[in-house]
């Protein structure tokens, strides 16, 4: 694997000769995007924060909160100076001298190897950045990016409307660029070696297989040379993008964003959850609508109100208690909830849901009355 690949801080040298501009552009053309699930091109984030005055801030999204999800926590455990290098380099870059990695509540485990891989690395080049670990309370709305700038504020972990945009008023309304842990561990990578492939990702895969794990895969392998490699218990008959990225049946698709989008789902930070034939979609549902209405933040109503009613909806349908009726009524909710929410949670709880109901609505009419 490429992340593994141990550092000798020859990028973080490579990218004081470039200088900040020449470094920027650099990343711009490599192509590299943010791999935490949004794809927003690095190098024009970079750009826009370098093009601000006055003070600036580096927020590290290590907040990785979404069921089935966990290559992040791979770097951190395997090579977390990888890391480090790339918020240095950032640091340097940007002419940022304080940066805050929003690290996972359930991670903390981890944070004693993170702090002396950053205290080591700073040591060895002698940069002036303060680089601050913010442990999270294990609330996953705060992996939306409004929302980890409230926290480490000290005020209560909820999302804002933008604009503004962090990168123009962020962190105690300063410039701010918030970057997924995979994507700075990418920067020294793509900055040293000259076939630095930008297609390559880390896939978080699990489920039903014999053989889960993080995998490094190129975008636009073939799903089923995926699931050859995992080696299925059972017939796998859905492969669900995480919790919030939908599901579909196992077919002949290719791994890559806009192929995942005509099904109507997302490819998102590259997390596959197989389901074999043994497990009922219906209940699958219900387990990732609990997650979805337990960890909605409250703050608008047709999220608070709507994921709430929603799992109503489905244990009446799990328990065969609801009529067809009752099915409709959840279909029609699910579109209000994804269009009406305000932040990024809400909009994609029921993308599990509306796809399971367009791919395996048998499944939830064999429930009811």
């Amino acid at each position: 694997m490429k992340i593994l690949q141990k550092t000798n801080l020859e990028a973080y040298e490579k990218a004081k000769r470039l200088g900040s501009k020449k470094t920027v552009e650099l990343i711009k053309k490599k192509g590299l995007t943010g791999r935490g699930g949004g794809g927003f091109p690095t190098g024009l984030k970079w750009e826009f924060a370098l093009k601000s005055k006055g003070e600036r801030f580096l927020i590290v999204n290590a907040d990785e909160g979404e069921p089935g999800t966990f290559k992040d926590k791979f770097i951190i455990e395997n090579n977390p100076e990888l890391l480090a290098e790339g918020i240095l380099i950032a640091c340097h870059t940007l002419s940022i001298k304080e940066a805050y990695i929003y690290l996972r509540g359930e991670y903390n485990y981890l944070k004693d190897r993170l702090e002396r891989a950053i205290k080591n690395l700073v040591k060895k080049t002698k940069a002036k950045s303060d680089i601050k670990i913010v442990s999270g309370a294990g609330a996953y709305v705060c992996g939306d990016e409004t929302a980890i700038i409230q926290s480490i504020e000290g005020k209560r972990g909820q999302p804002y409307i933008k604009p503004p945009y962090p990168t123009d008023a962020g962190l105690w309304e300063k410039p701010t660029v918030i970057n997924n842990v995979e994507t700075l561990a990418n920067i020294p990578l793509l900055l040293l070696d000259n076939d630095w492939n930008n297609n390559l990702r880390l896939f978080s895969l699990s489920g039903n297989i014999e053989k889960p794990g993080v995998y490094e895969i190129e975008t636009g392998t073939n799903l089923k040379y995926i699931l050859d490699m995992v080696k299925p218990k059972n017939r796998i008959k859905a492969v669900y993008f995480g919790c919030s990225g939908g599901c579909i049946p196992v077919k002949d698709i290719k791994m890559e964003k806009e192929s995942v989008a005509r099904c109507g789902c997302m490819l998102g930070c590259s997390s596959l959850i197989f389901v074999d034939e043994k497990q009922s979609i219906v209940d699958m549902a219900t387990n990732i609508a609990k997650f979805f209405e337990y960890e909605s933040c409250g703050k608008c109503t047709p999220c608070r109100e709507g994921t709430m009613r929603v799992l109503n909806l489905l244990q009446e349908i799990s328990l065969g208690n609801a009529t067809k009726k009752d099915l409709q009524t959840l279909e029609e909710l699910t579109y209000f909830v994804r269009d009406c929410s305000l932040c990024g949670l809400g909009q994609s709880s029921m993308n599990h849901l509306i796809t399971a109901l367009n791919f395996f609505r048998k499944e939830f009419e064999e429930r009811c009355r």
